[in-house]
């Protein structure tokens, strides 16, 4: 029996409440027994670091993984009219196909919200490296809140994987079960945006010296007279008002900041004089990046990966700031348009947390300042760096059906606060309403440990936004897009083996 399975891809990328097709395709040779065919919708959330040398074996280190699936919902295509539960119940079941090729549609609509299993299968649970295999231990902290989108970048490290899996069920213990898989990409939706509130900044102040002369850095010739003056600079101050020239620069945000995939920096960049001056400033650089955290935890061990992207870098600009004349406190706005046509790139994954990986990001700014001259070792050239810690959102705005539903009242305006919604989530607890859009999705609460004994559940219920968004359309507007770095080839990397 040969099996295949394909998607219909209506979009680069999916998002929530998106609904996920696509046709199981299954040739046979020759007549032969199925119990079933089930097609499962995975996200997985795996992370693998290697714990501190042993001092009784220091030759060697053991890697520790941590497996966690994030997304998980299964859908008995064949026999018709079953349940999971109800092959569960009866995994012997027999049933004989013809010689022929069969199709059976499935469907599946993607939450909100993450649904972390309590405890993965022992195949998920194993990896190999080199042929070794390594045992994932069962995770006992788990995290409710929005699923987080694909991840990619630390080969064998750290990933963020979501895949459509389709298996075929024999009877006979002696037989493989036929398996396929397709693997698609996954952002979020973006959390609420709250109104802008005043502007957040960073602030740095740089002071100058006043009418240095070029010749008191020069070396002094063999042809000059031995009984010529010394140079001396003048005096660091103006003389007018006995103040060294200063100026400060601002980066700011509209508060919260916030950046957007695929979108311009909405950034604003001021020089103030804060004391007067007599000569010209100019901007002779210009750099901007954005700096992205990856914290990675693999049970108790843990550490954190940084990744940049350059936005920005400009240098020789010699561009006059203001002018001389311009009085004490005058801000002067540098051009935007030196970074307007810069997004932030497709590649970027937006800020989340989940149970085992987090990422965040800063916005670094560096503006070079000359003063006096634009010339080089002229210019008192000094650079300015500045950082703004920042959130990433994907840009995807959730519908308004889903934020109106969510209300206390028609009017409010208030998120209605779920009556558990700040109890932490152990494997085995079930807590209600948690991630999106209640007041502690973003970020969501961690879990507590597992060693309490509250009563034991198969599976958490589904929270009250996902229970909501069953019956709301999927997203009809504006995506973006999303491209995860690829893996290079010859990278290391989790196992890509067959899983149940």
């Amino acid at each position: 029996m040969l099996v295949s399975l394909s998607l219909e891809h209506p979009h680069s990328h999916y998002t929530n409440l998106d609904l996920i097709q696509g046709k199981v395709v299954l040739r046979v040779p020759n007549p032969g027994n199925v119990s079933s065919i089930l097609v499962k919708l995975e996200g997985e959330s795996r992370t693998r670091l290697l714990a501190a040398i042993r001092p009784d074996r220091p030759d060697r280190q053991r890697p520790v993984l941590e497996v966690h699936k994030v997304l998980y919902k299964t859908q008995v295509v064949w026999p018709p009219n079953q349940t999971p539960e109800d092959v569960l119940a009866n995994p012997k079941a027999s049933h004989t196909l013809n010689t022929g090729q069969y199709e059976y549609p499935f469907q599946f609509k993607l939450p909100l919200n993450t649904a972390c299993q309590q405890s993965n299968s022992l195949t998920t649970n194993v990896s190999f490296s080199n042929l070794v295999p390594e045992v994932a231990k069962t995770p006992t902290k788990h995290l409710k809140g929005p699923l987080p989108p694909s991840l990619t970048g630390f080969p064998g490290e750290a990933e963020v994987k979501y895949f459509v899996k389709v298996t075929v069920n024999r009877p006979q213990f002696f037989k493989e079960n036929p398996r396929a898989l397709a693997n698609f990409t996954f952002l979020p939706i973006e959390p609420p945006r709250t109104h802008a509130d005043g502007e957040a900044y960073a602030r740095r102040q740089h002071q100058f010296l006043e009418n240095v002369q070029k010749s008191a850095s020069k070396k002094k010739s063999f042809f000059d007279r031995k009984d010529s003056p010394a140079v001396i600079p003048t005096s660091p101050s103006t003389p007018a008002t006995g103040t060294p020239p200063r100026v400060s620069v601002d980066a700011r945000l509209p508060n919260p900041a916030t950046l957007t995939c695929n979108k311009d920096i909405p950034l604003r960049l001021l020089v103030k004089n804060v004391s007067e001056r007599t000569q010209n400033i100019y901007l002779q650089m210009l750099q901007i990046e954005l700096i992205g955290y990856t914290k990675v935890r693999a049970h108790e061990f843990d550490r954190t990966e940084s990744n940049s992207w350059p936005l920005v870098s400009m240098s020789n600009m010699a561009i006059p700031i203001g002018a001389i004349t311009d009085a004490v406190g005058t801000e002067v706005p540098i051009n935007p348009e030196y970074w307007s046509d810069n997004p932030v790139p497709n590649t970027v994954a937006p800020s989340f947390q989940t149970c085992n990986l987090g990422r965040s990001y800063e916005l670094e700014i560096r503006v070079g300042i000359g003063y006096g001259s634009y010339k080089h070792g002229e210019d008192q050239l000094v650079v300015l760096p500045l950082r703004l810690p920042v959130k990433v959102y994907s840009g995807i705005e959730p519908p308004q059906a889903l934020l109106e539903a969510t209300l206390t009242g028609g009017d409010s305006g208030k998120l209605q606060p779920p009556s558990q919604a700040q109890m932490p989530y152990t494997p085995t607890t079930p807590t209600g309403a948690h991630g999106f859009p209640g007041p502690n999705a973003f970020p969501p609460q961690q879990g507590a440990s597992a060693s309490a004994q509250p009563p034991s559940y198969e599976e958490a219920p589904p929270s009250y936004e996902d229970a909501i968004g069953q019956d709301l359309p999927p997203i009809n507007g504006y995506r973006g897009s999303y491209q995860p770095p690829p893996v290079p080839e010859g990278a290391p990397r989790f196992s890509d083996e067959k899983r149940r």
